[in-house]
C-alpha cells in the first residue's frame, strides 16, 4: 500500500519535572494562573507526529512516505529517518525558517504540559497531493498547520484518495465546520478520550452520526487501553503492560504505527489495534517518541507472548 503522512515534524524538547502539576495548581486561582516547575532533565530528541508515526511504521518494515514541511536544521533528522526506511522524498525544505520545536514537560503521574512552536510547519500549504505521482493508497491527516489539514481533507475528497483523520491537537484551532467537513470524509478517525469529548463539545456529533460517515473509529484511552468502534461494534483492547516506563510523549503515535501497519496488511481492525497498544508500549519504555527499537520478528514475538492468534498474525505477515 503506498501511504502517505501528512503532519508535524519537529525536534522535541522534553522535560521532567520530579512531582505532580496537580499539586500545585490552585483551583480558585485557576483564572490567573502562573507557574513555573523546576525540572530535573532536558533533552533534544527528533519528534513530530507524522514522523514518529513513520518511524514505527518502518521498524515494522514499511516504506511510508511525509509530506511536510521543515526547516535547514532538519538534515540530521532525514537521514535518522532515511536510515530506519522512511521515505522522505515529500519533505520540503523552507530556507528561512526552522523545523518546528515541541517543548514538554512530564510529572511524576505522567501528565504533561506541552508548547508547540510551529516553524517550518506553517508552511505546509505550500505542499499539495495534486504534487504527488503515484497517487496514494491511503493518506493520513494528523496535526499540522491548519489551513494545511483543512486543504489536504479537501484534495483527497477531491482526488479520491482515503484519508485517516487525526486532527488531535490541533482540535482547538480548527472550526467547527473543519472539524466536521474532515470527519465526515474520512475512512477513520483517531483521537484520544479528551481529545473525542471536545470534538463532541465542539461539533455536536456524538459516535453515532460520526459512524455513519466514517468505517471506524479508536480512542485510545493511556493506560486503560483502548476502544475501536465500528457500525455494529464496540471492542476494547487491553494496554499492554510495560516492563519499564520511562517517557510518553509519542505513544499515541507509536499506536498508529502498529495499527497501520495491521492494516496496511490485511489485518482485521481488532487485531490491527491490538498491534497498535504493543507498539505503544514500545514507545513507553523508550526515551522519546524515537527511542524505541525492534524489528518485525521482535514485534510478532512479543505480541504472540501477549495476545492470543499471534500464530495467524505471523502467517499473514509471513514472519516464521
Amino acid at each position: 500500500m503506498n501511504l502517505v503522512i501528512t503532519g508535524s515534524i519537529a525536534f522535541d524538547y522534553l522535560m521532567s519535572f520530579p512531582g505532580r502539576f496537580s499539586d500545585h495548581i490552585l483551583p480558585d486561582k485557576i483564572d490567573r494562573i502562573s507557574l513555573s516547575f523546576l525540572v530535573d532533565s532536558l533533552v533534544r530528541q527528533p519528534g513530530g507526529i507524522a514522523a514518529n508515526i513513520a518511524y514505527s511504521l518502518a521498524l515494522l518494515g514499511e516504506h511510508p512516505k511525509i509530506m511536510a514541511t521543515v526547516g535547514p536544521d532538519f538534515e540530521e533528522h532525514r537521514r535518522w529517518l532515511a536510515e530506519v526506511g522512511v521515505d522522505t522524498s515529500a519533505i520540503q525544505i523552507i530556507p528561512e525558517l526552522l523545523t518546528a520545536s515541541f517543548f514538554v514537560n512530564t510529572d511524576q503521574g505522567n501528565a504533561q504540559i506541552a508548547s508547540f512552536f510551529p516553524g517550518a510547519m506553517s508552511r505546509a500549504l505550500d505542499l499539495s497531493f495534486k504534487d504527488l505521482s503515484p497517487k496514494p493508497d491511503l493518506a493520513i491527516i494528523s496535526p499540522n498547520d491548519p489551513q494545511a489539514m483543512v486543504t489536504y481533507t479537501l484534495e483527497c475528497h477531491e482526488l479520491g484518495i482515503p484519508y485517516f483523520y487525526d486532527p488531535s491537537q490541533q482540535i482547538v484551532r480548527l472550526s467547527s465546520l473543519e472539524l466536521t467537513q474532515g470527519i465526515e470524509n474520512a475512512g477513520a478517525l483517531f483521537c484520544n478520550d479528551y481529545e473525542f469529548g471536545m470534538i463532541e463539545e465542539k461539533t455536536g456529533l456524538t459516535m453515532e452520526p460520526i459512524l455513519e460517515n466514517t468505517t471506524f473509529v479508536v480512542i485510545t484511552r493511556g493506560e486503560d487501553g483502548a476502544d475501536l468502534y465500528e457500525r455494529d461494534s464496540v471492542h476494547h483492547i487491553e494496554a499492554v503492560p510495560p516492563d519499564i516506563i520511562v517517557e510518553p510523549t509519542g505513544v499515541g503515535d507509536a499506536f498508529r504505527g502498529g495499527f497501520l501497519k495491521g492494516y496496511m496488511n490485511g489485518v482485521n481492525l481488532e487485531t490491527c489495534s491490538r498491534m497498535g497498544a504493543l507498539a505503544a508500549t514500545y514507545c513507553l519504555e523508550g526515551a522519546g517518541p524515537q527511542g524505541h527499537a525492534f524489528d518485525l520478528t521482535t514485534f510478532l514475538r512479543r505480541y504472540t507472548d501477549t495476545f492470543t492468534g499471534g500464530a495467524d498474525l505471523k502467517r499473514l505477515l509471513s514472519v516464521s
